[in-house]
This record gives structure tokens, C-alpha cells and sequence, in this order.
């Protein structure tokens, strides 16, 4: 029997849980053409709420047509045109004949290549040299929009991982260059999206930058624990067996309502129940997975400073005033200055982050494992 919980890849529908509100938001703007910027921190489910609300529009729209692009691999701004140019090209053609049509249609100025792999995925590849593209890049950016107009239809090009522009070279020029063009676009909007809040704030909120105010910012919630109670219940129940209401919310519990986990936990709760789960095996389960990522925490742990950890040893102790000078000398913290510095760089590895005025973990495995199996046995 296939496990009922699924994480680590994207959900089926049937898989999804709650997002009823952001589902509808987003729909709704991908019908209106409206940009939208997607935060929060990673593995809370951005990418399954995208692909979701895409699905549903596009059931709804037949005009509409929904371009997918993952960057997570892309390291400069000649493979980041290639991607857009293949994955419109493949989401706006109905066949390999039309996609070399569309290819010599709108991209004739570049001597574009069509060429095909044994698995018959077609794949476009330019003539034209690196310099004298970065110098034109119109046909390119503008591609959606002009296939868009052409065919009177309606594109969105929803972009994960878009904070990995900032690694590229010169990432405030090319940031510049993607505004100019597609603040323009008419039939074509965007959703952007990616794994690393901090860095996608300073894109989206800091007014300094090209992407400032670009479109529709939603900040995503945890699941609230209720609903994941329902949806854990649920999920037993149809596969003939039984969680009682009080191990469900154990599970969101231990997980801090954290998607991946409340998904993983669920999973190895469900491998270990015959028929009925109990307090015991949730338990079980969840040692198990923290056992299992240990080897991980010991090497990220070994990684940071003597001071950095230290301030994480004040935060997990719940200290209201990281900067009183009572708890810069409980935990040898040195300045002020020092813990905003520290701070930040404990940000900027996404091991936690300041929401609302409060500093939160990220990984909520990594909270408890430095609370029960490092900080206790120093």
C-alpha cells in the first residue's frame, strides 16, 4: 500500500492540505494578471501551493497558460535564457512542429537551434556568441509576451528559486534589465518565489532594489494545527486505519506545524501503525527522525562559532533581552554589536529568522536536537 503522506517531492492533489485562502489569492491574480511574490521560509510549501493554484486555473482558463522555471541550478544570466526561452517555448507549443515554428518565429534575430534527444525533449540552443546576446536580450524576455499577443493568450511564469539571481554577475544590472522589460508586459505576469525569506525580503521590500514593490507580496502561515489534525485523520482513515485526535495533534505538535515534518512525521507514524496509533509509536517515530538527521546537525553545528552557538543557547532559553548585559555575560557574548552581527549571520544561513519581533528556528528538528542531545551534554 502507498503511504498517504508525501513530502520531500511535490503532492498530488488529494496530498494537499488546507491553503484554501492563498489558493484563491493566487488564483485569482494569475487570472488578473497580477505579479505576485510568494515568502516564507523553506520546505513550507511554496511550491506546492504554486502548482496547485496553477492546476486549478487552468481549468478554469483555457487561455491561460502556466510556465514553470526552477533556478536552484542556474548560475548565470546566459543559462537563465536559455531556461525561460526552452520552458516557453514548451508550454505555449502543442508539438515538436510547432515549438520549431514559434522558435523561427520569434527568435529568428538570434539563430536559434532546435535540436532533439533520444527521449524526443527538444531543447533550443543559440548561435549567436554570449556578447552580442547580453547586448539584445528583447527577443528573450519579451518572448512570452509576444507569443502571448500572437496567439491571444495569457502566461504566467512562475520562477523558483528567483533569489539565485543575486549570485549572478553584475545581479543588480540584469535585476534592472528583467523589471524594465517586464513592468511592460501585458498578457504575461510572473510569481517568484524561492527557499531563502532573507534574501528574497531584501529583492522585494527594500526600496533601493529593481524588484521593489513589483507586485502582490503574500507572506505565507504555518498550517494551523487544527487543520492538520483533520488532514492526518483523514488520510488514515482512508487507508483503513486510525489515528485518535489526540496522537494527530501530537504529531503537528512535535513538528511545530512545519509542513515537511507534520508530512514526514505522519509518514512514520503511519509505517509503525497496524491499526491504531498511539501516544508510543509517535513518540517512536519521532526520535527515529532525529536519530536520522543527526549526522547532519553534528556537521552544521561544527560549522559555527563558539559564539554563534552560543547566542542559539540563549535564544532556545527563551532570553527576552539578547543584548542586557546580564546575558551578555551568562552566555560570553561579548558586545552588543557582536549579537546583532551574529544574528544576522545565523540568518543568513537560514538557521533562524525574525518574524513579527520574534526569533524563530527554521528547522524545528535542528531546535530539538540542540535542546535534548547538544546543549544538555556540554
Amino acid at each position: 500500500m502507498n503511504t498517504p503522506f508525501v513530502y520531500g517531492k511535490l503532492p498530488q492533489e488529494i496530498d494537499f492540505t488546507d491553503r484554501e485562502r492563498e489558493i484563491v489569492r493566487l488564483k485569482n491574480n494569475f487570472n488578473s494578471l497580477i505579479n505576485t511574490v510568494i515568502i516564507s521560509p523553506r520546505r513550507w510549501g511554496k511550491t506546492s501551493l504554486v502548482k496547485m493554484a496553477a492546476l486549478s486555473a487552468i481549468r478554469e482558463n483555457r487561455k491561460l497558460k502556466i510556465v514553470h522555471l526552477d533556478i536552484f541550478n542556474i548560475r548565470s544570466e546566459y543559462e537563465f535564457y536559455l531556461l525561460l526561452v526552452n520552458e516557453v517555448l514548451k508550454a505555449t507549443s502543442s508539438g515538436w512542429d510547432e515549438l520549431v515554428k514559434n522558435t523561427r518565429l520569434f527568435l529568428k534575430q538570434l539563430i536559434p537551434q532546435v535540436s532533439f534527444s533520444p527521449d524526443k525533449q527538444s531543447q533550443v540552443s543559440f548561435s549567436i556568441g554570449w556578447d552580442e546576446l547580453q547586448k539584445h536580450p528583447d527577443d528573450i524576455l519579451n518572448l512570452a509576451e509576444n507569443i502571448a499577443i500572437k496567439k491571444d493568450l495569457n502566461i504566467i511564469i512562475c520562477i523558483d528559486e528567483f533569489q539565485n539571481i543575486a549570485s549572478f554577475e553584475h545581479p543588480d544590472a540584469f535585476q534592472r534589465k528583467l523589471r524594465a522589460h517586464w513592468q511592460t508586459h501585458q498578457k504575461t505576469a510572473y510569481c517568484l518565489y524561492g527557499s531563502k525569506q532573507h534574501m528574497l525580503m531584501d529583492v522585494f521590500s527594500n526600496y533601493s532594489m529593481p524588484f521593489y514593490k513589483f507586485g502582490d507580496i503574500m507572506f505565507l502561515e504555518k498550517i494551523p494545527a487544527e487543520d492538520w489534525v483533520l488532514f492526518i485523520q483523514k488520510r488514515f482513515t482512508d487507508t483503513k486505519k486510525e489515528i485518535p485526535i489526540g496522537e494527530a495533534e501530537q504529531i503537528a505538535v512535535l513538528a511545530d506545524n512545519h509542513s515537511y515534518y507534520v508530512q514526514q512525521l505522519a509518514q512514520q507514524v503511519w509505517f509503525r501503525t497496524a491499526k491504531r496509533a498511539t501516544p508510543e509509536i509517535v513518540e517512536s517515530a519521532f526520535e527515529d527522525i532525529i536519530s536520522q538527521l543527526s549526522l547532519l546537525f553534528v556537521n552544521m553545528t561544527d560549522s559555527l562559532s563558539k559564539r554563534q552557538l552560543s547566542l542559539l543557547n540563549a535564544i532556545l532559553n527563551n532570553e527576552n533581552q539578547l543584548t542586557s548585559k546580564a546575558t551578555l555575560a551568562k552566555y560570553n557574548l561579548g558586545t552588543s554589536a557582536n549579537v546583532i552581527q551574529l544574528k544576522k549571520r545565523l540568518i543568513e544561513l537560514d538557521i533562524i529568522d525574525e518574524m513579527k519581533g520574534q526569533i524563530q528556528f527554521l528547522d524545528p528538528m535542528y531546535k530539538h536536537w540542540l535542546a535534548t542531545r547538544y546543549f544538555t551534554v556540554r
